[in-house]
């Protein structure tokens, strides 16, 4: 899945930062190297809060089910406190 995807490109920025602080890389550097893992972590984070989006809550709407949709709406909720969006 995309998801994958983007999460084996972080998870080689982050050996790369490891690799950087083993050579005693210059600290802006690393840092610039931080920023970039960091939103790409964010980006991946809004991935999956949309993932979410169309495919649990979509269907919960769809139920009817007045508690199911309440729950996925306090979720939904819940994931967006502390995202920044």
């Amino acid at each position: 899945s995309s998801e994958l995807k983007r999460l084996s490109r972080i998870k080689g920025q982050v050996e790369g930062v490891e690799r950087m602080i083993l050579e005693k890389r210059y600290c802006p550097e690393i840092v610039n190297q931080i920023k970039a893992i960091r939103s790409a972590l964010k980006s991946l984070e809004v991935n999956v809060i949309e993932g979410h989006l169309r495919s649990c809550v979509k269907h919960a709407i769809a139920s009817r089910n007045p508690i199911v949709v309440q729950e996925k709406l306090e979720e939904i909720v819940l994931l967006m406190k502390g995202t920044g969006l």
